[in-house]
């Protein structure tokens, strides 16, 4: 069941540096002050914080007056990700404040689904592309004519997959259920013009019309970050922020390698 929409209240700072874009935000309950949503070229370090400013200073936001930070936590790029992370806990300790932990692949996810706005209940399926045919990617079920006032209903754990192997198993769920209850389109978000071959065999593979397979090549913008942070404190879900991580999906490489030298 999708949750009605709640609302933080206070202004809210949002961050994500998970992808190869740079997304920072500025909300009072759910109206965006201040929004840039920028190709970083990676180089989040470098960008991040006079950004953080530039948003402050646009929005007439005294930052010892935030409510709160929400943080895209991925996952994404290793180290974009922690970045983000990194500054929203720095914050966060040092003004104060709470700080909300929110999926990257969410924000993605609604980011897509308030562009493409297609009629009915369907699926929605962001992508942030990993190399060697893998994406960062999850599934969420949604009503486009909700729009942002209700959370998605999450079908699966954010996660890295070849896109391939998952396009399939999207088709094979699917084709489980009765006609009547499968969804009125699949919309694939973020970075699928690298995917688009496999993307593009999911109709056919699933027995639906192709006009209802949806492909929006796009970033997560800092208002969804915003918009799903502020929901999670209004709850009460702030995040600890001294204990908060990121949401790799996966160990490094490095890591990878440790594990196996202790085995």
């Amino acid at each position: 069941m999708n949750k009605p929409q709640q609302e933080t209240s206070g202004r809210l700072l949002a961050l994500d540096t998970s992808s190869a874009a740079q997304a920072v935000a500025v909300l009072e309950q759910n109206r965006v002050l201040y929004e840039s949503n920028n190709p970083a070229e990676r180089n989040h370090s470098v960008n991040l914080l006079p950004e953080i400013r530039r948003a402050l200073e646009e929005s007439g936001t005294d930052r010892r007056k935030l409510a709160g930070i929400a943080v895209g936590i991925g996952p994404g790029s290793y180290t974009g990700v922690r970045i983000a992370v990194t500054t929203a806990k720095t914050l966060a300790w040092s003004l104060n404040v709470p700080v909300a932990a929110v999926s990257s692949l969410e924000a993605q996810a609604l980011t897509g689904l308030e562009a493409e706005a297609p009629a009915g209940r369907g699926w929605v399926v962001p992508l942030v592309d990993a190399r060697r045919g893998q994406a960062y990617t999850a599934l969420f079920a949604a009503d486009a004519s909700a729009g942002g006032d209700a959370a998605p209903e999450r079908l699966a754990e954010d996660a890295i997959l070849l896109v391939d192997q998952w396009t399939a198993r999207i088709a094979e769920r699917i084709r489980e259920l009765p006609p009547a209850d499968r969804p009125a389109f699949v919309l694939f978000t973020g970075e699928t013009a690298k995917h688009e071959e496999a993307l593009r065999g999911l109709a056919e593979a699933a027995g639906l019309p192709p006009e209802r397979v949806l492909l929006r090549d796009c970033e997560a913008e800092g208002r969804w970050i915003g918009r799903l942070g502020g929901r999670l404190l209004a709850e009460g879900k702030a995040a600890d922020a001294h204990g908060l991580l990121p949401n790799y999906t996966q160990v490094t490489e490095a890591e990878a390698n440790l594990l196996r030298g202790r085995s």
